[in-house]
């Protein structure tokens, strides 16, 4: 159990006025910024994502974000899932808004990824966290993407047990374009046989390339990062290897260096303290 989750209750579904109006001009603005920047760049508008990186937030809290027009979710830890989503599901159904996998997705063997982008009344939510082998049954029935799959062992097992529930489930590869011992990820010499492995498996479906930004105050750094990330994406979705033709997804960018990702292309950018204030717990 994580231990900020015995001091939150994150099923909490009831949030003060006051609450609600500071995450919905977070979220807000967030939208603003993202506009901006998909013209500064030249790109059509609504070309880029914005997801709510949801960690230590209770259902009350996301529940403001998705009223201020958020329409993807993401989730760090498994279990943070799981203890949320039943809230998520009521709250959203109030709306007349799904949220994560469901029914329907299963019983007509539906892509959940790709409905999510033609339905403006689903929401997907995406694991951006670290995925444990033994965590894995946990989020199937409610994850739409897997963004954090950095190994051909880890999409073998995803991938296995989504065939038995007899879903595709979407799939990002990892790459730590910036090398940093600290964060994981595949090399990115390793991307293209690792995404040709993964496109040939059934049971997921590879969406695109994910990537946390280099740490360092170089915006020319920073940028050449995003832009590799980028240049991998088109090189494998252009390959032909099997199963890799709908790589087009760049989740890459986050409070911080959120513009420069989406000038190098980024489709999904995750964003929490921008939207939600700073984390009382870690």
């Amino acid at each position: 159990m994580t231990a900020y989750m015995d001091h939150k209750d994150l099923t909490n579904e009831t949030i003060e006025p006051r609450r609600a109006a500071e995450i919905r001009d977070g979220a807000r603005r967030v939208l603003d910024r993202i506009a901006t920047a998909e013209l500064e760049a030249g790109r059509p508008e609504g070309s880029v994502t914005l997801l709510a990186a949801t960690k230590t937030r209770d259902v009350g809290e996301i529940m403001a974000a998705i009223d201020a027009g958020v329409r993807m979710v993401g989730a760090n830890r498994p279990q943070e899932l799981v203890a949320k989503i039943d809230g998520l599901r009521y709250c959203c159904s109030q709306r007349g808004l799904t949220v994560g996998v469901h029914d329907f997705d299963v019983e007509d063997g539906n892509d959940p990824s790709a409905m999510a982008t033609v339905d403006s009344t689903h929401i997907p939510v995406h694991l951006i966290g670290q995925l444990q082998a033994n965590k894995i049954g946990k989020i199937l029935p409610y994850a739409n993407v897997v963004e954090s799959v950095d190994s051909l062992d880890l999409a073998t097992k995803i991938a296995r047990r989504a065939v038995v529930r007899g879903n595709a489930v979407g799939v990002m590869l990892e790459v730590n374009e910036s090398g940093e011992e600290s964060k994981s990820g595949c090399r990115p010499e390793e991307a293209c046989d690792l995404a040709g492995a993964i496109g040939e498996l059934d049971g997921v479906e590879l969406t695109g390339l994910m990537t946390i930004g280099a740490h360092v105050d170089d915006e020319t750094e920073i940028r050449r990062c995003f832009a590799d990330l980028r240049g991998l994406r088109d090189r494998i979705a252009a390959s032909g290897m099997t199963g890799t033709a709908g790589c087009r997804e760049l989740s890459m960018g986050m409070s911080g260096d959120m513009e420069l990702a989406i000038r190098e292309g980024a489709t999904i950018v995750r964003v929490g303290t921008a939207i939600f204030g700073p984390r009382a717990f870690i």
